[in-house]
C-alpha cells in the first residue's frame, strides 16, 4: 500500500481529526530558517567566536543562549545598529536575556508565507494552507502556522495552555512561545528548566487529545529531545498498560537517508527502557501526506466546531442558561457568541420552496456566483430577485444580488426603494462594506498589509489568507479585473465540499458583485 492510501486508512478509522506536531524541521523547509545552531550564532556579535560559548556551555544550546544573551545585552544597548531597536523596545526589557529574545523575534517577524510560496514546496504549502486539521502542537517560535491556519485559535506557551480550557479542536498550541511575545520564548537554561518542571501537567493536559486523535510529527527528528521528553511523560501519566491507545496515532514523517526508498511502517520508539507503538513514513515529497488529511476533512470547518464546543462549555457552567433556538449558517459564524443553543450548524440548505420556474428551484449560491464571474447562466434576472434570492437571503446575506438589479435597470438606491422592496432584498443590499470583513483577520492585516494592493497580497499570501484580507483594503487599491480574475481562478472554492474556508471565497464574490455592480 502506498503511503497516501495507508495514512488515509488510518484518519478514516479514527474518531477525531488529525493534529499536527511541527518541529523546527518544518519552518526550515518552507521558510529556510536556520537550525537552533544557526539562529544564535546570527547574534554571535559581541567579539567571542560562537566556538567559546559552545565549549563554555559543554555544548548544551540553552546553556549557549544564556551566555551569549549576556554579552548580547551589553551590544545591544551600546551599537549603533541597534540604536532604533533599543529606542522602541526599551520598554520591554525585563532582563539581561530581553535583547536577544526581542531580535529574534525582530528577525522571524521578517519571514511569512510569501517566503514559503516563493520555495520549492509551493504546491505542499498550497495543500497545507487548505487543510482542516483539528489542530496544531509545535515548539516554533515563527508565526507561519497562523498564518497557515489563521482561524484557528493560539494559546501562547504551558501556562496559557495549563490555565485555560482549551477545545482540542480549531487551535494552535506553541508550547514553546511565539515571536509576538518575545518573553515567553523557551530559549535559555533557566526556560528549559522551568518547561520541564510544568511537562507533567502539559502532559495531562494533552493526554486525551493524544489518545483519541492521530499526531502528525513534522519537522522532527525521531530522536529528538522536545519530542521524547513529552511523549515520555504522556506515557508516564498513562501507564505502559494503555499504551496500546497510542497505536496508529503517533505518525512520524521523516526525510529519506541517502539510499532509502519511501515507505511507510510500524514501529517503536524507545524511551526510559518503554516500546511506545508509532508510525514512521519516510519520503522526501510531503504531498502524498497532506493529500491523505485533505481526504479525511470535516464537513464542517474546525474553527465553527471550536465555537460550539466553547458555546457548550459555557452553557453548561452557567447557572442561569437561556433557552434559545436559532438556525445558524457557516457564513454567519465568525465568533462563538454567533452560536446559540439549541443550534444547528451546517450548510443551511438553500432550495427553494415555491419555484418560480422549472429549473430555477435548486439554484444556489455557487451556481449564482458562476454565473456572476463567467456570466454563462442566462439566468431571468427578474425571476431571481423576485423567488430566487430572497429565500436564499434567508440562510445568508452572501448573495450575488447587485449585478441581477443592474440588468433589470436598478441601478441606485433612490430606484431600489421605489421599486424592489416588496423582493425582501434589504439584508443584501444594506449591508456596510465592513461587514464583508472577518474580523480574526484585521490585526494581522493591519500589520502586514495595511499599505499595500490587491496584486501584492494574492502574490504573497494563500488564496485562503487573500481571500480573508481583500475586504479589508481600500477601494481605490482594488483592480476590480484582477479580483475578478482571482476569483475564477479559485472558484472551486467556493464550494464546502471542496474547501474549508468556502465561506470566505463566498463573501468576496458577494463583496465583487457589491463593488462592480452595487452603489
Amino acid at each position: 500500500m502506498d503511503i497516501k492510501s495507508a495514512l488515509i486508512e488510518i484518519f478514516q478509522s479514527s474518531m477525531a481529526g488529525p493534529f499536527l506536531f511541527l518541529g523546527s524541521g518544518f519552518s526550515r523547509r518552507y521558510l529556510g530558517l536556520e537550525d537552533w545552531r544557526g539562529l544564535l550564532e546570527k547574534y554571535c556579535v559581541a567579539g567571542k567566536p560562537f566556538e567559546y560559548y559552545l565549549a563554555t556551555a559543554n555544548g548544551n544550546l540553552p546553556a549557549v543562549a544564556t551566555l551569549l544573551a549576556k554579552d548580547f545585552n551589553k551590544y545591544w544597548w551600546e551599537a549603533e545598529e541597534y540604536k532604533k531597536n533599543v529606542d522602541r523596545f526599551k520598554s520591554k526589557v525585563i532582563d539581561e536575556t530581553s535583547a536577544l529574545r526581542i531580535e529574534i523575534c525582530n528577525y522571524l517577524s521578517t519571514l511569512d508565507q510569501s517566503k514559503a510560496l516563493s520555495s520549492d514546496y509551493k504546491q505542499e504549502v498550497a495543500l497545507l494552507s487548505g487543510l482542516n486539521v483539528d489542530g496544531v502542537i509545535t515548539t516554533n517560535w515563527d508565526m507561519f502556522i497562523e498564518q497557515l491556519f489563521p482561524e484557528h485559535r493560539t494559546y501562547i506557551g504551558q501556562d496559557e495552555l495549563l490555565f485555560s480550557n482549551p477545545q482540542e479542536v480549531g487551535e494552535i498550541y506553541k508550547i514553546h512561545g511565539c515571536s509576538s511575545r518575545p518573553n515567553s520564548l523557551v530559549i535559555t537554561d533557566n526556560d528549559y528548566a522551568e518547561f520541564n518542571d510544568k511537562n507533567t501537567y502539559l502532559a495531562a493536559k494533552l493526554i486525551t487529545l493524544f489518545v483519541e486523535h492521530p499526531i502528525v510529527f513534522i519537522g522532527y527528528s525521531i530522536s529528538d529531545e522536545n519530542v521524547s521528553s513529552l511523549l515520555s511523560a504522556i506515557t508516564a501519566c498513562m501507564g505502559e498498560d494503555k499504551l496500546d491507545q497510542l497505536r496508529r496515532n503517533l505518525i512520524f514523517v521523516q526525510r529519506l537517508n541517502e539510499g532509502e526508498n519511501p515507505s511507510i511502517s510500524e514501529t517503536y520508539l524507545s524511551i526510559d527502557g518503554t516500546q511506545i507503538p508509532l508510525v514512521l513514513v519516510k519520503t522526501n515529497d510531503f504531498i502524498p501526506v497532506y493529500e491523505a488529511i485533505d481526504a479525511t476533512k470535516r464537513k464542517i470547518p474546525a474553527r465553527v466546531l471550536r465555537y460550539c464546543k466553547e458555546q457548550l462549555y459555557e452553557l453548561v457552567r452557567s447557572s442561569e442558561p437561556e433557552n434559545k433556538i436559532c438556525v445558524v449558517d457557516i457564513d454567519e459564524i465568525e465568533t462563538k457568541e454567533d452560536v446559540e443553543f439549541l443550534v444547528g450548524v451546517g450548510v443551511a440548505s438553500q432550495e427553494i420552496d415555491k419555484p418560480a420556474k422549472q429549473g430555477y428551484a435548486t439554484i444556489k449560491v455557487p451556481e449564482l456566483i458562476e454565473d456572476l464571474l463567467l456570466d454563462n447562466k442566462k439566468y431571468d434576472p427578474a425571476q431571481l430577485l423576485e423567488k430566487v434570492i430572497p429565500t436564499l437571503c434567508k440562510n445568508t446575506p452572501y448573495v450575488p444580488t447587485f449585478k441581477y438589479l443592474q440588468e433589470i435597470g436598478i441601478a441606485d438606491r433612490d430606484t431600489y426603494d421605489d421599486k424592489c422592496l416588496q423582493w425582501n432584498i434589504s439584508k443584501v443590499v444594506e449591508k456596510d462594506l465592513k461587514t464583508y470583513r472577518l474580523q480574526m483577520y484585521s490585526k494581522p492585516f493591519f500589520r502586514k498589509y495595511r499599505h499595500k494592493d490587491l496584486a501584492y497580497i494574492i502574490d504573497s499570501c494563500t488564496p485562503e489568507n487573500a481571500s480573508a484580507y481583500i475586504p479589508f483594503l481600500t477601494r481605490d487599491k482594488i483592480d476590480l479585473d484582477l479580483l475578478k480574475k482571482f476569483l475564477i481562478d479559485n472558484i472551486d472554492k467556493t464550494e464546502y465540499s471542496n474547501s474549508n474556508y468556502a465561506s470566505s471565497f463566498r463573501k468576496l464574490a458577494s463583496f465583487y458583485d457589491r463593488l462592480k455592480w452595487g452603489w
